[in-house]
């Protein structure tokens, strides 16, 4: 992808749409749908890297209600050519095609590369990439596993999706609240990833969520880790402008 002069890509996570429960998070809600509406004038493409609802799940016929705001600013800018790459994270992992169908966004579930203009990308949400984490990795192998999907469609929607929006808040592997602190360069695992990656391939930039932290951290002189940070706390985006990738905050 070529960015126009006077273009830029935007890079957002993490909003967690319904947590702690849909009242609180309007007031967030809010605050995106306008920085969506801003944007939009100046965006050559907007990737939304995971975790934009705090639980995501879609039956046959039906998804989770709420959040319309959000999605018809998305189908507003899609439908006038914008285009919008959405990474599932790891609390809307469930996502399956209502995203492409319905607004015409692509989903990815891997890390994906890109290359814009002269710089190389490898863009995902982030989650269960690296060494550790090994618990959370085994119940994302059962939440993924086809058969665990099949039969939790079986729970009507009345049931099913009140007992996800319960667990994504109150369990810890899910909700991640125990990992939102830095762990140091040598103990944060999307960094070693990252580094583990630069072995056999180089990108200009690592880009991810997940984290819920702002991050930068240089990885050697031509590479770069950044971290989106939340729409909770920190209300961080990432901004490439063609040249240069940097962190910037809502004002």
């Amino acid at each position: 992808m070529n960015i126009p002069k006077g273009k830029k890509l935007y890079f957002s996570s993490d909003n967690h749409l319904g947590a702690p429960t849909q009242e609180e998070s309007k007031p967030r809600e809010a605050k995106f749908v306008k920085w969506l509406d801003e944007i939009k004038e100046d965006a050559a493409a907007i990737f939304l890297l995971g975790d934009l609802f705090d639980f995501w799940f879609e039956y046959k016929h039906v998804v989770p209600k709420g959040f319309v705001r959000t999605l018809g600013k998305l189908a507003e800018i899609r439908d006038s050519g914008i285009p919008i790459y959405f990474f599932v994270g790891n609390h809307d992992l469930w996502m399956k095609d209502y995203f492409e169908k319905e607004l015409n966004i692509p989903v990815f579930h891997e890390p994906k590369e890109f290359q814009f203009n002269s710089k190389t990308f490898l863009i995902g949400h982030g989650d269960g990439l690296g060494p550790g984490d090994k618990g959370y990795k085994r119940m994302k192998k059962v939440f993924t596993n086809p058969l665990f999907k099949f039969l939790y469609k079986w729970l009507h929607p009345d049931i099913g999706v009140p007992i996800a929006q319960y667990l994504s808040v109150k369990n810890k592997l899910i909700s991640g609240v125990e990992d939102e602190k830095f762990l140091g360069e040598e103990g944060e695992w999307l960094i070693q990833y990252c580094r583990k990656k630069l072995e056999t391939q180089h990108f200009d930039y690592f880009l991810f969520g997940h984290r819920h932290l702002p991050l930068e951290i240089e990885l050697s002189d031509t590479s770069t880790y950044i971290n989106t940070g939340d729409w909770i706390e920190y209300y961080t985006f990432a901004v490439f402008d063609g040249e240069e990738l940097k962190l910037e905050k809502l004002s």
